[in-house]
């Protein structure tokens, strides 16, 4: 099978206002940039449309969910259509009364929805109360085929888990898209901001090593909250990761940018054959990692 040509991506980190027009309009604007500065598959940052609203648990807030199809979807549907791109676009899906997801479109260069992915894995802890709004997602691990390539596509807390990136990398994508919303407590910045960065960075770094994968993650930036109490300082990093989990491409932790690079098959491929991880794997003996966790002990 020959291996698939080089393609173009564009990440859009910015900072989100609490009118989700303005957002979208946003939006479309940095993927009109990316697009004429080469990008040819653009992902938009964790649920882009609105600040983060999973702060507080405030039954209002489901209001700002809507259904994939969709008028988010339609209008990104549109603008890939006019411009021969892939747009990934991570929404708040309402799937049903009561039922709720966080979601990326996947958006294909005609326009149409490729599929959707359902983040896996929900968070709950202080001033990220996800679970109170999502209901896990039950899609599994996936891939999408685009004009450009597979992409395989998880979001935000799904980077912590090797799992899901093994998982996603084993369907043949050549890069995992990682939309994410992430930051500071205030409080803790000046303590633990830098190690907090340097974690999220390395545990994404590594999922492109142990999977010989790029690797894209997409943060937002800006204060958004009422005080050192209720707010959450995001803190950008977008960067891009090869094959071998060196940073190709990296943005700032307080500015709205385009973040770009090319994304070579044939790096996947080099990669592969030199570290050959995947050869490699013990299959047989991988059986107790869908326990919860084994306390068993050596001599029962």
């Amino acid at each position: 099978m020959p291996v698939a040509q080089k393609f173009q991506i564009g990440l859009v980190q910015m900072s989100c206002s609490v009118q989700a027009e303005q957002n979208i309009a946003k939006a479309v604007l940095r993927i009109r940039e990316a697009a004429a500065r080469g990008a040819q598959i653009i992902c938009l940052q964790e649920l882009f449309r609105s600040q983060y609203f999973c702060r507080t648990e405030d039954h209002e807030l489901f209001h700002l969910a809507e259904a994939i199809p969709g008028p988010s979807t339609e209008t990104l549907g549109a603008v890939a259509k006019e411009l021969g791109v892939v747009i990934i676009a991570s929404l708040f899906e309402r799937r049903a009364s009561g039922l709720y997801h966080n979601t990326a479109a996947i958006l294909n260069t005609d326009g149409a929805i490729a599929g959707i992915y359902r983040k896996m894995h929900i968070p709950d802890d202080p001033l990220y109360y996800e679970k109170f709004y999502f209901t896990p997602g039950d899609l599994g691990f996936l891939n999408f085929d685009t004009k450009f390539g597979r992409i395989g596509v998880l979001v935000c807390w799904d980077q912590w888990y090797p799992e899901a990136a093994r998982l996603t990398a084993l369907q043949g994508a050549d890069i995992l898209f990682y939309p994410t919303a992430i930051g500071w407590h205030p409080a803790e910045k000046a303590v633990y901001g830098a190690a907090q960065v340097d974690a999220w960075k390395t545990i994404q770094r590594s999922h492109a090593i142990a999977n010989g994968i790029y690797v894209a993650a997409v943060n937002r930036v800006g204060f958004e909250g009422g005080s050192t109490d209720t707010g959450i300082e995001f803190f950008g990093s977008s960067f891009i990761a090869d094959p071998f989990g060196q940073v190709i491409a990296q943005a700032s932790t307080d500015q709205e940018e385009i973040l770009l690079a090319e994304c070579d098959p044939a790096r996947v491929e080099e990669v592969r054959r030199n570290w050959p991880f995947f050869r490699d794997r013990r299959i047989d003996a991988y059986q107790s990692i869908v326990n919860r966790f084994n306390d068993k002990r050596w001599d029962q």
